[in-house]
This record gives C-alpha cells, structure tokens and sequence, in this order.
C-alpha cells in the first residue's frame, strides 16, 4: 500500500515510521527540512520537502497514486487543502485531513472531506479516563457527501461526450 503524510510534526513522524514497518511505501512531506530528523535513522521510505497545499509538489512526490493521503500539518487551513486536493485532482480513495476546530472538523466532513479531531479525540479520551460518558463528539468524522464543486475534477479524466448536430 502507498501512504502520503503531509506533515513531518511529532504524530506524522510516528506513523510514517509505523506504515512503513509495516511494510507500506510511505512519503511523507514537508516543507521544512528539519522536520525530517525526527524519522528514525532506519526509516526507507521518501522524505520530500515540499508543500502539501501545492498540487504540482504532490505529484513529483507519487501521491497521484496512493492509497492512503494524510494531512497532518498544525495548520487546519493547510490539511483541507491538501486533502481537498488528494480528493478531488488526485483521485486519492482514503483521505484524512487532521482539523483541531471541532466545528471546523464537522463542517468539513459535511463538505465531503473525512476529518479527524484532535480536541474531539482528547475529549472523548480524558472523558473516559474519569469514568464519564464518552462519544458525544466522534474524535473522526466521515464525508458526508461528495464537496460541491469537486465532479469537475473527476469529469476531467473522463472523456467528454461528443457533440451533438442538430
């Protein structure tokens, strides 16, 4: 399996190393080359400096072929760009985009894009860990449909219908 990380923080470091024992081909991408000194020294994948939010860096970098896309950068605003991006212009089939704001994480799912929460996840995990009702708020939130304006993407590697004489 192929997996694209976009992000090289603390948790983007952790599951390149973890995919990629696992025998997967991982990229995982950047923009700061410093970043990558926190991959194990053992780490055989490809470590590529570059903007997630930037179709063109995508492609050089293989994600137009993968089978999982991860945006895990700080910035909300970067992940649903570049999972936006691996969705609609890369045809990516398993996209996460990490989104902080809970209500951002929703709205975002509602548009199409799967998210994951991390306020929603410690919530839900510290809620547990004090034997209280936990799930109010599901710390990864599914695409609720396709995001509006996204088909055109797909229409595009289609070839288009001939036009009719009249």
């Amino acid at each position: 399996m192929k997996v694209v990380i976009v992000g090289c923080g603390r948790v983007g470091a952790v599951l390149a190393e973890a995919f990629e024992k696992a025998g997967n081909d991982v990229i995982i991408l950047d923009r700061s080359t410093g970043a990558f000194d926190k991959l194990p020294s053992t780490f055989r994948g490809n470590a590529v400096r570059g903007d997630g939010t930037d179709e063109d860096v995508l492609r050089r970098a293989g994600a137009q072929d993968a089978d999982v896309f991860l945006a895990l950068t700080e910035g909300d605003n970067r992940n649903v760009m570049a999972a936006q991006l691996a969705t609609e212009a890369l045809n990516v089939g398993r996209v996460l985009a990490k989104v902080n704001d809970p209500v951002r994480a929703a709205a975002y799912a509602d548009l199409g894009l799967a998210t994951i929460c991390r306020t929603n996840l410690m919530e839900d995990t510290i809620l547990g860990f004090a034997g209280l009702s936990t799930a109010q708020r599901p710390p990864i939130l599914a695409p609720q449909r396709t995001h509006p304006g996204g088909e055109h993407h797909r229409a595009e590697a289609e070839p288009a219908a001939a036009p009719s004489e009249a």
